[in-house]
């Protein structure tokens, strides 16, 4: 029970690796509130974890993080159940891939005021409740996208690298204050985005990697944990890279 009444807020947590981090934890003793845009995916989650463990044990609260009074509520919701945050998963993410010749200002906008804009709003309304009683984990998600680029992906790259920039950041000026901040960098992850991949794309994705597989949801939601338990405490302002040996 590593996380043993911890209150954790894990954003983007009704699907993929988002829902296996809520599991997790719930399993692992902690107060878990499942932030999401998605509704019926949410409802869904609640009532499996629910039903495993006890209503008084998780909540869902529906928030758009590119929606910085949707945060704020968000958090304020948290609180007010739970009466305290300990860690705070900046899980929630999307993708809307093109060449640059043909990216959308729509595109870009999407994606950054989800990616990079969400994580800025999740952490400024949250790191406070952290701050206030000298202890706290804020655990980002990046990308090995972010650290290594990708075609198809300048948008998005550039959220994944901003967030390892804004990790670093958080780190120094939190640190001394008892917060801890570090990021997670995915490489491929068998989840729904990876899913719209060809069969055949994501075939050459598994030859790259040493492992011959695609990760899976909870291989990341076991990041999350670490970083999040008393077990990684001098641990800050690192990036774990996630990915079966795929940089080698």
């Amino acid at each position: 029970m590593r996380l043993k009444d911890k209150v954790a807020l894990i954003t983007g947590g009704a699907n993929g690796i988002g829902r296996e981090t809520a599991r997790l934890f719930v399993s692992e003793g902690a107060l878990v509130a499942i932030a999401d845009y998605d509704e019926e995916a949410g409802a869904e989650v609640l009532q499996e974890l629910q039903a495993a463990s006890g209503a008084e044990q998780t909540i869902f609260v529906k928030v758009d993080v590119s929606d910085a009074e949707s945060v704020e509520r968000m958090v304020s919701t948290v609180v007010e159940r739970f009466g305290t945050l300990d860690i705070l998963i900046n899980n929630a993410g999307i993708t809307r891939d093109s060449m640059l010749s043909k990216m959308t200002l729509e595109q870009w906008h999407q994606v950054i005021d989800v990616n990079l804009n969400g994580v800025f709003y999740c952490t400024k309304f949250a790191a406070p409740h952290m701050v206030g009683k000298g202890r706290g984990k804020i655990i980002n998600t990046s990308s090995i996208v972010g650290i290594n680029g990708n075609i198809g992906q300048t948008n998005y790259a550039a959220t994944k690298a901003g967030v390892i920039g804004m990790t670093k950041t958080w780190a120094k000026e939190l640190g001394y204050k008892g917060v801890t901040v570090n990021a997670v960098a995915p490489g491929y992850i068998e989840t729904g985005m990876v899913a719209k991949v060809p069969e055949k794309v994501l075939q050459g994705m598994m030859e790259k990697v040493p492992l011959r597989r695609l990760g899976q949801p909870q291989d990341i939601a076991k990041a999350y944990l670490y970083l999040a338990s008393d077990d990684a405490d001098y641990v800050n302002g690192t990036v774990l890279e996630v990915n079966g040996g795929l940089v080698i």
